[in-house]
This record gives structure tokens, sequence and C-alpha cells, in this order.
């Protein structure tokens, strides 16, 4: 099988799972514990907090680790709007885009029947945030600004550092939902004046069930309402014992991805660039969706006018793609990131999200490309 859905999941690189291994036999120890193996555990966790920090540009008591970027992203929006309103604040506005990941929207949701105000930024016809609407929508009544650093579905990226900057001269927050950028592109909070940034292993080659939410300045500084209670584990925010051989997962692709970025950026582009060329010569009616100076390395959203995605699926027997994002799996819809950018229902309906990754080969790009145009060119004569 040709793997290209790596913005729906990763493989756990072989080096992170070595790495995890003795937390689950030998090492075994709570960290939590006062004994010679309970600190050998903390010691492990606190070696990948400090990877993880690097990788972002954070300070380690920065990093809460959680079990992933979901409930990353509902601690960061439900736990500042709820500790704003426990410290009797006035600001009930919540802004997000509205091409947000559903870990984002629903909270948002959940907030509105709260009696927050909750509304949504539209974005351009390539993903971007419409600047001179953001800054309209954007107030002293705005809590928090939830934008996302890049898009699962068509790998546009966002200029954080201007919202930040925006949120910031109103006196809100800004939240970013880099789940998608981290370990694919230099995500770096000194640069970005993120408050609340969201991160999730499985989608940087580490273990799925953890993941790690920054937060500005540490849990002490910048107040959060805990979403969970329990233990004071993870400075009080996030109970429970840590599943170590995970925390260590996650340090160990984080530590991998710090090493690897630039070149494997590089490397990822150049078969992208492969992939749509070959495919746009033999179907130059082929449209690629998103922000072409700006995205994803390893993206490619293509619309395949007049023949359904789900055809073009079933008809690939050794290349995996998917429709878009794997937590809208199952929808009789169409992609809301896709219709927000403009595209009609019929569009969206014949998009494949292509997503390449670490292990993906030359020789493998090259399959697909031949693949994916053969499966097309058969359908387009069942479609006639």
């Amino acid at each position: 099988m040709v793997y290209l859905d790596n913005h729906a999941t990763t493989a756990c690189d072989p080096r992170v799972v070595e790495a995890m291994l003795p937390f689950f036999t030998t090492a075994y120890g709570n960290p939590g514990s006062p004994h010679a193996m309970g600190q050998q555990a903390a010691e492990a966790v606190a070696t990948a907090r400090e990877q993880v920090a690097q990788l972002i540009g954070a300070e380690n008591e920065e990093i809460i680790f959680t079990s992933g970027a979901t409930e990353a992203n509902n601690l960061a929006i439900l736990g500042a709007a709820r500790q704003h309103v426990k410290a009797a604040g006035q600001r009930r506005r919540i802004v997000v885009s509205a091409i947000e990941h559903k870990s984002v929207l629903e909270p948002c949701k959940h907030l509105a029947m709260e009696g927050w105000e909750v509304v949504e930024l539209p974005v351009n016809s390539t993903g971007v945030i419409i600047w001179e609407v953001a800054e309209q929508m954007v107030d002293e009544q705005t809590l928090l600004l939830s934008v996302q650093a890049a898009n699962s579905e068509v790998g546009t990226l966002q200029d954080i550092g201007r919202l930040a900057e925006l949120a910031h001269r109103h006196g809100a927050l800004l939240h970013c939902d880099a789940a998608q950028a981290v370990g694919k592109i230099g995500v770096d909070v000194g640069a970005w004046p993120v408050d609340l940034l969201c991160l999730s292993a499985h989608k940087l080659y580490g273990p799925k069930g953890v993941g790690a939410l920054f937060v500005r300045d540490g849990a002490r500084k910048l107040a959060l309402q805990p979403q969970q209670w329990g233990g004071s584990q993870e400075f009080g925010l996030r109970p429970g014992t840590l599943p170590v051989p995970l925390v260590v997962g996650l340090g160990t692709a984080c530590q991998l991805a710090f090493a690897e970025l630039s070149a494997e950026r590089r490397r990822l582009e150049a078969l992208r660039q492969y992939l749509e060329d070959h495919i746009l010569r033999a179907l130059p009616h082929v449209k690629i969706n998103g922000n072409l100076d700006h995205r994803l390395p390893h993206n490619s959203s293509l619309t395949f006018p007049g023949i359904e995605a789900d055809a073009i699926i079933a008809n690939l027997e050794k290349v995996a793609v998917s429709t878009g994002s794997a937590c809208e799996s199952g929808s009789l819809d169409p992609s809301r990131v896709l219709t927000a950018m403009g595209l009609n229902n019929e569009e969206a309906f014949c998009t494949v999200r292509i997503g390449l990754g670490r292990f993906t080969t030359e020789a493998d790009i090259v399959e697909a490309a031949a693949e994916i145009t053969q499966a097309v060119k058969r359908l387009e004569v069942l479609y006639r």
C-alpha cells in the first residue's frame, strides 16, 4: 500500500517505538512515586517536556501533556472561557475561523449554549482569513480568537503572528490549533506570540493518545479552569497518571522532527511537485485547492471535475488517500472547508486530499501518480 493519508495519522517512527519500549516493560514506574523507578519515569517525562518545548521554541513549564490535540483544544477554549466567567470577567465573544477542526468548533458550540457569542471568520478562495473582516469581528468584547496554523484539508497556512497582534491589541487571547503544522513547518512561539497552542503526537510520527497544550508563561500565569478533576498532575490542569511511554514517544518524535524538519520539508515539496505535475499533465482540467504559495509541504488537495472522490478512492488498488478530515468521516455533507472557500457542492464531492509523509518514497509517488491518473481516466469514460 502506498499510504498518502498522513493528515489523518502518521506511522509511528521505529525510532520512537524503540524509545518507548522500556517504559512498558522495565522502566514502568509511576512518575509521581518517590522511589528510584518512579524518579526514572519522572526524569523521562521531564526530558520529553524539554524536547516538545524545544521543537516549538517554548519553555519547559509551558508544556502541558494531554491525550491529544482534541483534549488540548477543549482545555484551552473551555478552560479560558469558564475561568473568565469564574473571575467575573465581562467579555463574552469567541471568534473562530470557519475552517477549524471539529475539536475547536464543538467546544465553541457548547460555549454558545452557555450564553457566549461565537462568531465565525470567513476565508477567501485559498483558505486564508479575510483580514478586513477579522479586524471588524475582534473587539473589546472578545475573549478569545481561535485560528488554526495549517488547514488539514487544503494545507493553507495562516499568518499567526499578525492574528496574535490583532487579538492582543484588543486584550484578547489567541488560541492556535497547530496539530497539522508542528513537525511539518517551523513553529516558533517566540515568533508567533500565541497564548495557547495545541499539538498531537500521531500527526508527527509519534504514538496515538498523547499530545500537548502550550500555555504562555505557564499554567500559573495564564489561568485556565481544569476540565477534569483529580490529582495535581500537569500543574493542576490535567489530572491523572501520565502515560509515560506515550509521553516519551511524543518527546522523541519532537526531537526527530526538530533535527530533520528542514531537509524533510524540501524533500516532500519536491515529491509533491512531481505528483501534481504528472497528474496535471495527464488531466489538465484538475484544480489544486488552497494557497499555493503558503501551504503545508506534504499537502495536495485536488478537485477532479465531474468525478466523485469516493469513486476515485474505490478504484485505487494500492494507493490510500482520503476525501478530507478523518473526524468528518461518515458525513453525507460536502466538506465545510471547501464550501467555505467557495467551492460548490459538486466540486467539493469531487475533491481528494493527498498527504505525503516521512516514509513516502520517490517510487511511491511515481506509482501513485500513475494509478490516480489511470483511475480518473477510466471513470471519465464511464461518466460520459
